[in-house]
């Protein structure tokens, strides 16, 4: 009668043994499934976030560039009897010098962006933390 007690406790833990292995491999499951639809997230919010940032970038662009033809035009007009010339040259030495910073500053934000899926990696580092004890 004890072996038989034995034989089903033992066959009682390896059930439940079987069992708390299947929850924690459900559980972890989930949790990449959760990691998995945070990456997800974060890729349209990002997609959308520099989708919005073209396009006002390329309108802003337009009409200032318009804004800065009229303006040169209408000096250039303004001094065409006496110091045309000289305009033009202030004019185009003003330009490239603007556009020359211009340029540095989008090499330095493109140097300095935020690392993309930060959050995703956080959270699985955290994930990873709280595996391992």
């Amino acid at each position: 009668m004890d072996d038989e007690n034995h034989v089903e406790s033992g066959q009682g833990a390896a059930s439940n043994l079987l069992s708390s292995l299947k929850r924690m491999i459900a559980t972890l499951v989930e949790l990449a499934i959760t990691r998995v639809e945070l990456a997800t997230t974060e890729l349209q919010e990002e997609r959308i976030r520099l989708q919005e940032i073209t396009l006002y970038g390329l309108v802003a662009v337009f009409f200032i560039s318009i804004g800065i033809i009229l303006a040169t035009f209408l000096v250039i007009v303004i001094y065409w009897d006496t110091h045309r010339l000289e305009v033009v040259g202030i004019c185009t030495a003003v330009y490239l010098v603007l556009g020359f910073a211009s340029a540095l500053v989008v090499r330095s934000k493109l140097r300095n962006k935020p690392k993309a899926f930060s959050t995703t990696v956080a959270e699985l580092r955290k994930d990873k933390d709280n595996l391992l004890g």
